[in-house]
């Protein structure tokens, strides 16, 4: 299944790849006011950064190119112009690439000017903390980026379709238990034609982005607290995995998520639950039936569970003006009038904590319930388990493999006990490239 991985990549890096040698040279001409700008994203996004850009130019005597790239081909772009000693000045970084940034001299330490910035105290903790690094773990220490964004991974669902089928619209703010959840994606799922076959579907969740709910919900986790063990193996690791595996009876199977993606029949208005970034808000806000914003249904814990994607705004360390990029990068990250017109183009929350609720009362962009988005932030969201790991390989050993559990042919047991092993492998080498360098 296919489901809005573009966008999704746009938010997280699963896997950050160590980059040796030096940054070499930066990317910008000869001028000491000239900068370039290299970034991922869609026209709304282009449009928005164009026009913070320009604003920025003006009030700096500066001149700003922008390099666009799709979200599929940003690193691959990103790491050939590393390789090419072509640095760009300022441009996007994922969390899992921080480590391998920072210790390769890729991106410079900016901590002494983001904390002497006057809105500092503003910025949501998760997005600074998301890019600091003390050269050992992540998450503490000196400040490598500032966010570009915060991307709460939130679960929606189509009202209308709950309307024509006479089932109560769920509670805001009481989530679903998972015997509620599978209950009522059972009613969901209909031949509504009556030509004797499957057209509207409870869900269609993709596992790869939304199995992290169902364990850390349920107790389980991917890692240790200090990061240096595996713990999938555990039996509130295994539930959460059977139980989300035991939803393909209220899911497109695999031979329907062929023909057309659930993402795809989710924007067509056939499938009930489905998650919902605020990158997918300009795109959401043209379908043809109604939806909003709920908790994730619930584990033995009782508390709703997610992520928080995010990206984030690095300065090189190879750029000739490290003053006006980090500037630059500050500008983007958190200016009010730049963050307002990220905001409105709606392909984001305000990185600044005082225009969240603001923002959730006065814009009128779905979803009606965006107090959930900052929920997340605020409350339940988490990083992803491989942000800040030095290498995601150990993460992604975990996807490989795991259709057989989705198809009923393997239990989630057996499929935990015999990954973890391979996946603790690969955690115990990315430690030890951690502590080479």
């Amino acid at each position: 299944m296919k489901f809005r991985i573009l966008a999704a990549v746009g938010v997280i890096a699963l896997a950050g790849t160590a980059i040796t040698g030096c940054a070499g040279a930066s990317a910008s001409g000869g001028d000491i006011n000239e900068l370039t700008f290299m970034f991922r994203g869609g026209d709304a996004e282009k449009a928005a950064y164009t026009d913070a850009i320009k604003a920025f130019e003006k009030d700096n005597d500066a001149k700003v190119k922008i390099i666009m790239t799709t979200a599929d081909d940003y690193n691959t772009k990103l790491k050939a112009a590393i390789t090419g000693h072509k640095v760009p000045d300022v441009f996007y970084v994922g969390p899992g690439d921080v480590q391998s940034y920072a210790k390769s001299g890729v991106i410079t330490d900016i901590t002494k000017q983001v904390e002497s910035a006057p809105n500092f105290a503003d910025i949501w903790d998760y997005g600074i903390d998301s890019y600091r690094y003390d050269g050992k773990v992540q998450g503490k220490g000196a400040i490598y980026a500032v966010p570009k964004d915060l991307g709460p991974f939130s679960f929606g669902y189509n009202k209308t379709m709950f309307e024509k089928a006479g089932i109560p619209l769920p509670d805001k703010d009481k989530p679903y238990t998972w015997a509620e959840f599978a209950e009522v994606a059972k009613k969901l799922t209909q031949d509504t034609d009556g030509d004797g076959k499957l057209d509207h579907w409870g869900t269609g969740l993709n596992v790869t982005w939304n199995l992290q709910s169902w364990v850390w919900s349920n107790g389980g986790s991917w890692l240790n607290d200090d990061q240096t063990e595996v713990t999938v193996n555990t039996p509130e690791f295994a539930e959460a995995l059977q139980n989300f595996a035991d939803l393909k009876s209220v899911s497109p199977s695999a031979t329907e998520a062929a023909s057309l993606d659930t993402y795809q029949r989710w924007m067509k208005g056939e499938i009930g639950f489905f998650p919902v970034g605020p990158w997918d808000v300009p795109t959401y806000e043209k379908l043809d039936f109604d939806w909003d914003l709920i908790p994730y249904p619930v584990g033995e814990t009782g508390e709703p569970a997610t992520w928080i994607g995010t990206l984030g705004i690095a300065v090189s360390a190879s750029t000739k003006n490290p003053d006006l990029a980090t500037k630059l990068a500050l500008y983007l990250s958190t200016d009010k009038t730049a963050q307002q017109s990220l905001v409105d183009a709606g392909v984001q929350i305000p990185n600044l904590k005082s225009m969240a609720d603001a923002w959730v009362t006065s814009s009128d962009l779905p979803p009606a319930n965006k107090q959930e988005f900052l929920d997340i932030v605020k409350d339940y969201g988490r990083a992803l388990p491989a942000n800040n790991t030095y290498s995601g390989e150990w993460y992604d050993e975990f996807w490989k493999n795991i259709q057989p559990v989705l198809d009923g042919k393997v239990t989630a047991a057996d499929y935990v006990k015999k990954e973890q092993p391979a996946m603790q492998k690969l955690l115990d080498k990315a430690i030890q490239d951690a502590e080479l360098g």
